[in-house]
């Protein structure tokens, strides 16, 4: 498949899938309430009571993110062979060990490589491997290869914690849904905790009020959604009657991601029992202009945005915040071993997710390295040897206090890395 076949599989994802997310915002948090909002990728879970685990924010790297260029093998002598114009020199690495060094893109974020509370998986993948977008974003979210679950894999976790809160399932961002709370839970879009409103409510206009009478004795199935979107309205009417300032001089940059999360530590630090995230971040998609590892080129710039966002988070809450946060990164697929002819990286498989928290066990690279020699790639990709839902399913039993894992991710065993700490 060419680049610009590629290009054009995903521009039309991204159209389809905004379409979808407007529908599931209408379906799931009052069609007929019209919820105005930019965007729709952010998605939150608020916890019934007896929820003591982690906030799980699972941040979704759209695209397919590079994960040997975040980190880097430069350990590996196959690595720069294989890309003689874009691999991240040794002498360019910051952080890391003699096998892997993080890419100066995530400078923001060395502070807690340091400190221990950031980490890296290599060499994660997801079974029956695509390079196809929608095909690896639907199975990556789903997480149930060989079964007939058709259920997102957070959605199926929310089930065994409880949630039951007015804000059970919320998008909000840039418009990319993802289907990671596809299910029994009904979800509630917005573009932001001040944009959540009902287009046309005002004192002469009561939409609110109406909505509940209109609904008030209709069947479950079809008031559901409505009474719902009431509900979390409710929920998010004190948060919009002030202006949300970041703690310990934390600054966001002004990006959808940085806005965002800068949403999601909003609602974490209300206490207002969130229990999970799920957040998306695009523009992965690098089949040319990868880029060296310096100011202005692609690739170092988008790993400083999404770092200098989630350093503010992470400076946001503070270690006392942050120590009942988990973050974990994911992407449908990784990237070629080897560079193009047009210095970029076509689609590929093995990857690198990053984890950052207060139980994180962090400063360290986990995983089995398969090497990059011609023997070790599986069809020119770096080999998975970690299964991506092991990871989490670590994160799930360590953090979030799960024993079985067998309902949300069907017959996968979690990962015995000891990546974190058990609360």
């Amino acid at each position: 498949m060419t680049a610009q076949v590629c290009c054009d599989e995903n521009k039309k994802l991204l159209t389809r899938r905004g379409v979808l997310g407007r529908g599931l915002a209408a379906g799931a948090a009052g069609a007929l309430a019209g919820l105005v909002g930019e965007g729709l990728s952010t998605r939150l879970a608020y916890a019934a009571a007896g929820y003591t685990g982690d906030t799980l924010v699972v941040l979704s790297l759209r695209g397919g993110f590079d994960g040997l260029s975040a980190i880097a093998p430069i350990g590996d002598p196959d690595y720069s062979k294989a890309r003689p114009t874009i691999a991240l020199p040794k002498s360019q690495a910051i952080g890391g060990n003699s096998m892997f060094g993080l890419h100066p893109g995530l400078a923001p974020l060395l502070p807690m490589w340091k400190n221990g509370s950031l980490a890296a998986v290599h060499a994660v993948g997801q079974p029956n491997p695509t390079r196809s977008h929608f095909a690896a974003m639907e199975e990556m979210e789903r997480a149930a290869a060989g079964t007939s679950l058709r259920s997102g894999w957070l959605d199926r976790m929310l089930g065994l914690t409880g949630a039951t809160g007015p804000l059970a399932a919320v998008s909000m961002g840039n418009a990319m849904p993802a289907r990671l709370f596809g299910g029994a839970f009904s979800d509630v879009s917005m573009a932001s905790v001040d944009g959540f409103t009902l287009a046309g409510e005002s004192a002469n206009r009561p939409m609110a009020a109406s909505l509940r009478k209109m609904y008030a004795t209709a069947p479950g199935l079809l008031a559901g959604p409505a009474l719902a979107a009431d509900a979390a309205l409710t929920a998010t009417a004190g948060l919009r009657a002030t202006a949300y300032t970041p703690a310990n001089g934390a600054a966001y940059p002004a990006t959808p991601l940085g806005n965002a999360l800068k949403d999601v530590a909003r609602l974490i630090r209300a206490k207002a029992g969130l229990a999970a995230a799920a957040v998306d971040c695009g523009d992965w998609d690098m089949h040319e202009g990868l880029g060296t590892a310096v100011k202005g080129q692609r690739m170092y710039d988008n790993l400083l945005e999404t770092s200098t966002a989630l350093a503010a988070f992470a400076a946001d809450l503070g270690p006392a915040g942050m120590a009942s946060v988990t973050v974990v990164t994911v992407s449908e697929f990784g990237r070629r071993v080897t560079e193009n002819a047009s210095r970029g990286v076509d689609h590929g498989h093995g990857n690198a997710m990053l984890l950052m928290g207060g139980g994180v066990r962090g400063g360290t690279v986990y995983g089995t390295w398969p090497g990059l020699s011609a023997g070790a790639l599986v069809a020119g990709d770096l080999a998975a040897t970690t299964d991506y839902r092991a990871v989490i399913g670590e994160i799930l039993q360590k953090r979030c206090g799960f024993g079985s894992l067998a309902e949300v991710f069907p017959e996968v065993a979690p990962a015995s890395f000891g990546l974190a700490a058990a609360r």
